[in-house]
C-alpha cells in the first residue's frame, strides 16, 4: 500500500504482522485496522430480502442490506442509514420490530485492488408486510431485489463469504426452533 513512508519518505517502510506499516528510519506506525460493516436478514412474508449488487465487487451477486459503518456511527445507526440509502425504506417504520444481533464473521472486501479486512455484524429484523412497493432502490448500487424462501437459497449466488455464513447460521437457528 505504501511505497514510501508518509512521514519521512524513506523506502524502508514495512508491513508487519499483517496489520501495521512501520518505518524503522523515523518510527512512523500506521495500523491497517479492520473496518466495521453490517448486514441484515430481513424476514418478510415473501421470504428473506436480498439485494442484487449493481456494482463491483461481486456485481450481479446477492447481498444483504447493510454496509460499512461510518466514523462516528454505531453499528445500528449505520445499518439504519444503509437501509434508508439502499432501499429508500426506514426499518423503524415496522411497528414493534427491532434489530437483533445474531452473528459476526470476518470478511475480505476487495475494492480497487486492495483487500480490506472487515468485521461484519449481522442482525435480523422481522418485517412480514414489507414488499417491493415499500422500497425505492438506490439505482447506482442496487440492481434489484429478490425475496427468497430459506429452503430455496443458493449459497453460490451470495456475494460474500460472511453473508453465506450468516445466512447458514440464521437458517440453522430458524429450523432449530421449529
Amino acid at each position: 500500500m505504501f511505497n514510501y513512508c508518509p512521514s519521512c519518505a524513506s523506502r524502508n517502510i514495512r508491513f508487519e504482522n499483517n496489520k501495521k506499516f512501520f518505518c524503522p528510519d523515523c518510527g512512523f506506525v500506521y495500523y491497517q485496522n479492520t473496518a466495521a460493516a453490517t448486514g441484515c436478514v430481513i424476514s418478510t412474508g415473501k421470504g428473506i430480502l436480498f439485494l442484487v449488487r449493481g456494482k463491483e465487487p461481486a456485481r450481479g451477486k446477492l447481498d444483504l442490506p447493510g454496509g460499512f459503518v461510518d466514523p462516528g456511527e454505531g453499528a445500528l445507526e449505520g445499518l439504519r442509514r444503509e437501509c434508508r440509502e439502499e432501499l429508500g425504506w426506514d426499518p423503524d417504520s415496522v411497528p414493534g420490530a427491532g434489530f437483533s444481533l445474531f452473528a459476526s464473521f470476518p470478511n475480505i472486501y476487495p475494492y480497487k485492488g486492495i483487500a480490506y479486512n472487515t468485521c461484519d455484524m449481522f442482525f435480523t429484523l422481522e418485517a412480514p408486510e414489507l414488499s417491493e412497493k415499500d422500497l425505492r432502490l438506490e439505482e447506482e448500487e442496487i440492481a434489484g431485489i429478490r425475496f427468497i424462501r430459506p429452503e430455496d437459497i443458493n449459497y453460490g449466488d451470495l456475494a460474500f463469504d460472511s453473508a453465506r455464513r450468516a445466512i447458514k447460521a440464521y437458517i440453522e437457528k430458524l429450523y432449530d426452533h421449529d
